[in-house]
């Protein structure tokens, strides 16, 4: 495993962090509440072992169930050998009492008196004029000084301009999350983001280095490609090394599933190199950067922040047959398995928008579902 600094914040961290919105599940299904725990611990020990020290959550991860199980792997012991990370959910909060108490909730969930790096969650223009609103820095620096949260931390999720906002307004952050892969390089954060925080010191972790698994399985044009250049190696690697390629970046964060999913990045960790990638590697990204760029369906990253929904619309499920359909061309496989249930991912939704403030990615989710439900219902 290769260790790098977290900005000022006078740690080391791993290259490759473990984020917890992705855990087995029984059912199977992403950031259900229905943990499969045994597996989870498993899951999160063996990350530990391997070498990973940075653990990243949420309150809100798997329907607020993600920090419990956190909470119960890291006994007995390996509380001690992590960076903890987690994050404050706004929509939470509606007066500056409601920072205490979600925090609390958190430590207390966590079985610990401390956390590493507090986060406030996805925040853009208009979360941040809230928190601006309600005084919630003075908070968390409150907490940061009664020893309740060690580094005061935001993740990010909307235009860059929002973002150059954010990190000028306040002198004191320790920490930002952007999203950071090669597709992603001028979008939200992008490149530019990484640069301005590390120019004022500021840590900077990857989220979404696969972009929420996209990247981890060529689509056939781009498969086609590497074929026809030789290229042999993973994929996946090829993916991670881009992040680890920036040496602004501290932590590439993965949302590993599987042990096979954690072995397998706990090996390309150990060649987590700044500037490992050779020009040549970075001409191949560029050019796989194009084929994408050019068959693209919709952004969702799975990330599942518009989840539950109350009519039963499963929509991050619903983009991925979409998507499935757009760029793989199965058509067929997409209908078949959309056609599975009585009630197909995208049907019932009544255009309602909730969902929509959530989406990091700005999705216009009303918009698509009866689109979706149109292309791939057989009803």
């Amino acid at each position: 495993m290769q260790y790098r600094k977290l900005g000022t914040a006078g740690v080391e961290v791993s290259a490759l962090g473990l984020g917890c919105m992705r855990l087995p599940a029984l059912d199977n299904v992403t950031s259900s509440a229905n943990i499969n725990e045994p597996a989870a611990i498993e899951l999160i020990h063996q990350a530990i072992n391997g070498g990973i020290n940075y653990l990243d959550t949420a309150y809100v991860y798997h329907q607020e169930r993600s920090e419990e199980v956190v909470g119960k792997a890291l006994a007995g012991g390996y509380r001690d050998k992590v960076q903890l990370a987690t994050k404050l959910p706004l929509g939470m909060v509606k007066e500056q009492a409601d920072f205490d108490r979600v925090l609390n909730t958190s430590l207390l969930r966590l079985g610990t008196d401390h956390i590493d790096f507090y986060l406030f969650h996805g925040i853009g223009a208009s979360l941040w004029k809230k928190m601006c609103d309600l005084e919630l820095l003075g908070c968390a620096e409150k907490a940061k000084a009664d020893g309740r949260i060690g580094n005061i931390c935001f993740s990010f999720h909307g235009e860059y301009e929002a973002y150059e906002q954010i990190i000028n307004g306040y002198d004191h952050w320790d920490m930002a999350q952007v999203m950071y892969n090669y597709m992603d390089i001028e979008n939200q954060a992008g490149a530019k983001g990484v640069e301005l925080a590390a120019s004022k010191g500021i840590g900077v972790v990857a989220m979404e280095p696969l972009r929420g698994g996209k990247l981890a399985k060529p689509i056939p044009a781009v498969e086609a490609f590497l074929k026809e250049e030789g290229y042999s190696s993973s994929f996946v690697e090829l993916a991670l090394r881009f992040v680890w390629d920036t040496p602004q970046i501290g932590v590439a964060i993965s949302g590993m599933t599987t042990l096979e999913q954690l072995n397998e990045n706990l090996s390309f960790a150990e060649r987590a190199l700044a500037g490992g990638l050779s020009s040549e590697e970075h001409q191949l990204i560029k050019k796989i950067r194009g084929i994408y760029a050019a068959q693209e369906g919709i952004p969702c990253t799975d990330c599942g922040y518009c989840m539950p929904c109350e009519y039963g619309v499963k929509i991050p499920f619903a983009f991925e047959l979409y998507n499935e359909k757009l760029i793989y061309g199965i058509e067929e496989e997409s209908r078949r398995v959309y056609n599975l249930w009585s009630k197909g991912p995208a049907e019932g939704c009544i255009e309602c928008g909730e969902c929509e403030p959530k989406c990091p990615q700005d999705i216009p989710i009303s918009e698509w579902m009866p689109k979706i439900d149109a292309e791939l219902s057989e009803k």
